[in-house]
């Protein structure tokens, strides 16, 4: 790391650069906001914005559990438990005749309810009272190798499903005609989409986290008109949002997280009256 931080003092001409707090938030960011940008372009495609707010929900149980079982931190219990919560709702949905936006609710509701519950008995809530907000400022070392570990499992996994999920977008029904097992390739984008959320909970905040996973590919479906473009542009929102919201924060001394939310969505609005231009 200490050679990377070099780096970064000779080629950003920045004061707050000298801080290594705030070297490691811009690195988190450089990491983390590129996989909110490509996964919200399916997000948004495949209509996942509600079940993408309900991996926020569950990722606060697993936080809880975590605490139950005495560990010192509940990254390891968020991550297998919110890999599961999103593959077990992705399975009830394929088998259930209730409409999805129940199935989701339910699910949702529970699960905020139960982590919430644990983390309430014997006044330990307030401990993790954080993780509602998230604050990318506490960003370490160790924390930032988990999430190159976890920006290259995405990217393979993203390579891998893009054509399967671009199909499925189409037309679920079309998709298994051309041999695609939908329930397995919507439950891999879950697990992928569950961890992403898991990683990042901590420095957006289980209440806003859900923001970053529409409003990137919902402003650039606005001035777009093509797949490729769409991601690219996807990707470059939530990147410029990232990167602005962090400076933004740190000159104004505001939530790191709020602010990336809200300029992403005042880009949303930007592109949105933008729309009958770009898109013919």
């Amino acid at each position: 790391m200490t050679e990377i931080y070099n780096l970064m003092d000779m080629l950003l001409p920045f004061d707050w650069v000298h801080y290594t707090f705030m070297k490691n938030a811009f690195l988190a960011i450089s990491l983390i906001t590129p996989l909110f940008g490509l996964l919200s372009t399916m997000v948004v495609s495949n209509r996942m914005a509600f079940f993408s707010d309900s991996l926020g929900h569950g990722a606060f149980t697993g936080i809880a559990i975590g605490v139950l079982l005495g560990m010192t931190s509940p990254l390891l219990s968020l991550i297998i438990f919110s890999i599961a919560f999103a593959v077990f709702i992705t399975y009830i949905k394929n088998r259930s005749t209730a409409s999805t936006d129940t199935i989701i609710g339910v699910f949702s509701s529970t699960a905020i309810a139960i982590g919430l519950m644990i983390m309430s008995h014997g006044g330990g809530f307030n401990k993790f009272s954080s993780f509602l907000i998230g604050d990318v400022l506490s960003i370490t070392a160790d924390d930032l190798k988990a999430l190159l570990l976890v920006f290259v499992l995405v990217l393979a996994g993203w390579g891998f499903l893009f054509n399967r999920l671009l199909v499925l977008s189409i037309n679920s029904a079309f998709a298994r005609s051309r041999g695609i097992s939908t329930f397995w390739v919507e439950s891999v984008f879950a697990a992928l989409l569950a961890v992403v959320v898991a990683i990042s909970i901590q420095w957006v905040g289980i209440l806003i986290i859900n923001a970053l996973l529409v409003l990137p590919a919902a402003a650039a479906r606005n001035v777009t008109n093509n797949v490729k473009e769409y991601q690219l542009i996807s990707v470059i929102i939530a990147m410029a949002a990232g990167f602005s919201g962090l400076l933004l924060a740190y000159y104004c001394n505001m939530a790191a997280g709020a602010t990336i939310v809200v300029l992403a969505a005042l880009i949303f609005f930007v592109t949105l009256m933008l729309k009958a231009r770009f898109v013919r």
